[in-house]
């Protein structure tokens, strides 16, 4: 499977089946923050949950759809990015990603964010990355805002978390913009 290696303290790998305990226990023990900005949290509430997504992860890795990753800080599970819903034809990706509320405050988004553009321009050639925030979640947004994405706009209630919808934020890159 593919890893990047980030810097001395920081990798990303493609998940395994045999780490499905792992990311069950690092959601749940920051369930409480997670569902605030995560759709998904609350519909997986067990751990072989985990074990069918890493699944379903590495289908569409396989297939050329997506590329979910562990990051790992110092051999632990911090979270996950991913690059998804890549259009090969329109030769775009958007990227998501969490951490535990643990991890946060050492750059470690920053980070991996950078490495998994560098990844997807040079690697595999796309020209367009997306990451869409919530308009309220000011620690996602501030990744794209610092790291030269525009803002292309505001998707009003696009997406239902946590019984009910709030509005999203578009921000892009393109290849020929970046300078990571």
């Amino acid at each position: 499977m593919v890893s990047i290696k980030v810097d001395s303290e920081l990798e990303l790998r493609i998940f395994e089946t045999n780490e499905a305990w792992e990311l069950f226990w690092l959601v749940d023990s920051t369930r409480g923050y997670l569902r605030q900005w995560l759709p998904w949290v609350d519909s997986l509430r067990f751990p072989e949950q985990f074990y069918w997504v890493i699944q379903m992860w590495q289908k569409g890795f396989q297939e050329r759809r997506s590329c979910h990753f562990g990051i790992w800080y110092r051999g632990r599970l911090a979270g996950s990015i991913s690059l998804h819903g890549i259009d090969w034809g329109n030769s775009y990706a958007s990227i998501g990603y969490y951490l535990s509320e643990k991890m946060q405050g050492k750059g470690l988004t920053t980070r991996t964010v950078k490495a998994l553009i560098n990844y997807a321009f040079s690697d595999l050639s796309l020209n367009r990355i997306e990451i869409r925030c919530g308009k309220d979640n000011h620690k996602s947004k501030a990744i794209p805002e610092k790291m030269g994405f525009v803002k292309e706009g505001l998707i009003r209630d696009g997406e239902f978390v946590n019984g009910h919808f709030h509005d999203l934020m578009v921000y892009g890159v393109l290849s020929r913009d970046w300078r990571g």
